[in-house]
């Protein structure tokens, strides 16, 4: 059936666009390749993992890994918001990953924008419906930064609070159900601090949304979050809950000088034009 759709869309179009390599990716990618059309694969992260020890990615299953390999050997070109996501996808399908370009995540520094006075709290934002997602985003790390530091509020949104009791988490962290990715704009604009305790990420958008918000970021140094960071940010070795305490204490006396570089960094490395014109580019080239 889902070929069927796939052919069916396929039929009259100039290039096949796919956001992930997945399974149907592998469909798409080997349709235009019979249809004589070119292919673009965007990467999102668990399309170029495979961790046994976190349970992730999409490398875990063999038959999916064959599938996406082919993806990767065959598409025209593959997209990757981080430049460590290029590295994991050469190292798991075994090339040399000629047809990879680094094209980063863009963001509305218009919206994502500072206003008013920073509170004196903790924010992290993470899309969070299983255990296995709490351990991937490093929530359960968080839980032990928030023991470590009861005298400073913690707020987490996106998780649903029954899961979160499983963390038993201390009176200082508080935690939000998922709300819509506009509605958080109030949170980022209040935190004075926005934590990134993540084992694994690309570039993350809610870390960048933060410090677009001017928001001082403590985060872990794995993945593309150094990529975001650079030195407007603390970056912490992961998994490491003391570190990360300090951090944050470190973070709560710096000044506005700092938020005013995160804030700088995004809106020079990550506008949403440089995503927009580039994707457009890429096309055009496909479709001549």
């Amino acid at each position: 059936m889902a070929v069927g759709k796939i052919l069916y869309r396929i039929h009259g179009s100039d290039v096949v666009f796919c956001w992930f390599a997945s399974v149907y990716a592998f469909v798409g990618v080997a349709l235009a390749g019979l249809l004589g059309l070119k292919s673009i694969v965007v990467v999102g992260g668990v399309d170029a993992a495979k961790d046994r020890e976190l349970d992730y990615g999409i490398w875990l299953n063999p038959f999916k890994a064959r599938l996406v390999r082919y993806v990767f050997l065959h598409a025209d070109k593959i997209l990757v918001v981080d430049p460590c996501l290029k590295e994991e996808a050469v190292r798991l399908a075994g090339y040399e990953g000629k047809n990879i370009s680094w094209l980063p995540t863009g963001y509305d520094s218009n919206f994502w924008k500072p206003v008013g006075e920073k509170e004196p709290f903790v924010l992290t934002v993470a899309v969070v419906r299983d255990e296995r997602t709490m351990r991937l985003k490093g929530i359960d790390l968080l839980a032990e930064v928030a023991r470590i530091l009861p005298a400073v509020q913690f707020v987490v949104i996106g998780i649903d609070p029954a899961l979160a009791l499983k963390l038993r988490p201390p009176p200082n962290m508080k935690f939000q159900d998922y709300i819509p990715r506009k509605e958080i704009l109030p949170f980022y604009q209040r935190a004075k601090v926005y934590c990134q305790p993540s084992r694994r990420e690309g570039l993350p958008n809610a870390l960048c949304e933060a410090m677009l918000c001017g928001c001082i970021s403590v985060a872990a140094q794995v993945g593309g979050i150094p990529t975001a960071v650079g030195d407007a940010g603390l970056l912490v070795p992961s998994c490491d809950a003391g570190a990360f305490a300090e951090a944050v204490m470190k973070a709560f006396s710096l000044g506005e000088d700092v938020a005013g570089r995160a804030r700088a960094r995004i809106v020079s490395l990550f506008p949403k034009e440089k995503r927009e014109n580039g994707l457009l580019r890429i096309i055009r080239e496909a479709a001549r």
